[in-house]
């Protein structure tokens, strides 16, 4: 069984394993394709993700698979099944998760963080971190079920409601999703802000209404063209500082501001006050995906969220190396490993 070990200090190795089988509740999985997320990216720079990482693990939180074996007390699945996995496992007992915060869990593990995860031939999970899908959904399509399901958390937390105007900030695979969650909640408008216009092209293409360039002299004049006095909700999937202060210049009065990426652990930002105060507005952080897992899949089932113009690059588990430094490029928009 081949998998790619992230061994810590940005190294990898491909080496062959001891092939797994299910134990009780659990399933063996044969890795079908796997997306290469920021997260994944920041653990390779030696940041924290989402949990702690202790080398040597199989990355990879962002994967479909099919069902090779099916552990004993097991119901609802069957060899061949097809299936996507939600990574994250929450103890149910600390203050959050009986608080109706899971999500913050004190005590979160997660597939392909702390646990071996998407970057290998086979994976072994319990079977309540899977989730079946039609057999004729693409793997590459299903493997995007995860960072769906953190966008829906997203945009539920944002409140967007029919009729709104709505401002993406950063159009790399989670802003396009976001434009287009954006629209099947009934955004009257959308508009994002991407200096790249390969990503601009393709927003338009997915929904957005009016694609600028924030390093453009007149991005503000073209902004308030579409969107006038601002939108009532900005969605910033970027990470940096210029982004987060443009997602305030963004805002309209009463808007919501949803500070959706992972930034560096140190980043700071000087909150203008006044605009807050004096635009009411209500800043939001997001994190993981809480029970939205099931409503991503039914989403993927539908067809209703195209990935064709946004997995951009392919690479094998050999290549891992080379797929994050793709990540990180601006050529690529989401990068995919697959498995097999």
């Amino acid at each position: 069984m081949k998998v790619a070990r992230f061994l810590g200090n940005k190294t990898f190795e491909v080496k062959d394993l001891p092939q797994l089988h299910a134990g009780p509740g659990e399933l063996l999985l044969r890795n079908k394709v796997c997306g290469v997320c920021g997260t994944d990216v920041h653990i390779y720079h030696g940041e924290p993700g989402s949990a702690d990482v202790c080398p040597p693990v199989v990355l990879g939180h962002e994967y479909s698979a099919e069902i090779a074996e099916v552990g004993e007390g097991v119901t609802g699945f069957a060899v061949g099944d097809h299936v996507t996995v939600d990574p994250n496992i929450y103890c149910g007992s600390c203050e959050p998760c009986q608080n109706g915060k899971k999500q913050l869990c004190e005590h979160m593990e997660a597939i392909g963080v702390t646990r071996d995860g998407g970057f290998g031939e086979y994976s072994v999970i319990p079977a309540s971190q899977a989730f079946k899908l039609d057999s004729g959904v693409p793997f590459e399509y299903a493997a995007m079920a995860e960072p769906l399901a953190c966008c829906i958390h997203g945009t539920d937390l944002a409140g967007i409601r029919p009729g709104q105007k709505v401002c993406v900030v950063g159009g790399g695979a989670i802003g396009l999703i976001m434009v287009q969650l954006s629209k099947l909640s009934g955004a009257a408008k959308i508009a994002l802000s991407e200096p790249n216009e390969k990503r601009r092209q393709v927003a338009l293409h997915l929904g957005a209404d009016v694609a600028i360039d924030p390093t453009q002299p007149d991005y503000k004049e073209r902004f308030q063209e579409a969107m006038g006095s601002g939108a009532d909700a900005v969605i910033e999937c970027v990470g940096n500082v210029p982004a987060v202060k443009s997602a305030f210049q963004f805002a309209g009065k009463g808007a919501t501001i949803l500070l959706f990426s992972v930034p560096k652990v140190d980043s700071t930002f000087d909150l203008p006050l006044f605009d807050i105060y004096k635009k009411e507005l209500t800043v939001k952080g997001s994190f993981v995906n809480p029970d939205t897992h099931a409503r991503a899949v039914a989403l993927i089932n539908s067809g209703k969220v195209d990935f064709a113009p946004i997995i951009t690059h392919r690479f094998t588990l050999e290549q891992l190396p080379e797929a994050i430094a793709m990540q990180m490029s601006e050529e690529s928009i989401k990068v995919v490993v697959v498995a097999e």
